[in-house]
């Protein structure tokens, strides 16, 4: 009798307390449901201080290229349904490169780890933001414009090297859905 009043107290253990659990759960609701309801966009809002040519000497003898300032901003597609389960925490930005001129060969893209949260219809402002480093700056193609390889593009004899730059910011909602920005492209002339 003993035995089966143990399987019965184990058996009610094993059916009823998960049940129970699921209930309180439920029950804490706070009516903007578990997960986010996929109603925030993120967009580059602003560029100030972008350059629109750079010595790449000066530039590599500093390390890097920068934006002065970029704000991201977190749109509301659903203003009826906010939750903070929107807010993304941002993790990585990217910068791609393609030829504005006659020229081929292009840096390696940057990829850049972020640590920031932009909260449902808030911003993030960046100063000083890297879009190139010495990476970048001390390989071919940029590398041929330093005075000691002789000041040339050695792909098109030209004293410029005029790159688009692609960029695109990664985050993801404390919900667990993934966003990105549009790329946000621009033009910038390289120069000895």
């Amino acid at each position: 009798m003993r035995n089966d009043r143990a399987t019965g107290v184990r058996l009610l253990l094993t059916f009823a307390l998960p049940a129970a659990v699921v209930l309180a759960l439920g029950g804490c609701s706070s009516g903007a449901g578990e997960t986010d309801s996929g109603g925030v966009a993120l967009v580059v809002a602003q560029f100030d201080g972008l350059p629109s040519q750079v010595s790449v000497n000066t530039a590599a003898g500093a390390g890097l290229v920068t934006v002065d300032e970029l704000r991201l901003e977190s749109i509301i597609e659903n203003p009826n349904r906010v939750s903070d389960l929107e807010t993304i925490e941002l993790s990585t930005y990217e910068v791609q490169f393609s030829r504005a001129d006659s020229g081929q060969r292009v840096p390696t893209p940057l990829v850049e780890r972020l640590f920031s949260t932009v909260p449902p219809g808030g911003i993030s402002t960046f100063n000083n933001l890297p879009i190139l480093r010495n990476e970048q700056l001390l390989n071919p193609p940029l590398s041929d414009l330093l005075f000691v390889n002789g000041g040339i593009d050695t792909e098109t004899g030209s004293d410029v090297i005029r790159l688009n730059f692609h960029l695109r910011f990664f985050g993801r909602t404390l919900g667990g859905r993934d966003v990105v920005t549009s790329t946000q492209s621009f033009t910038v002339d390289f120069v000895p």
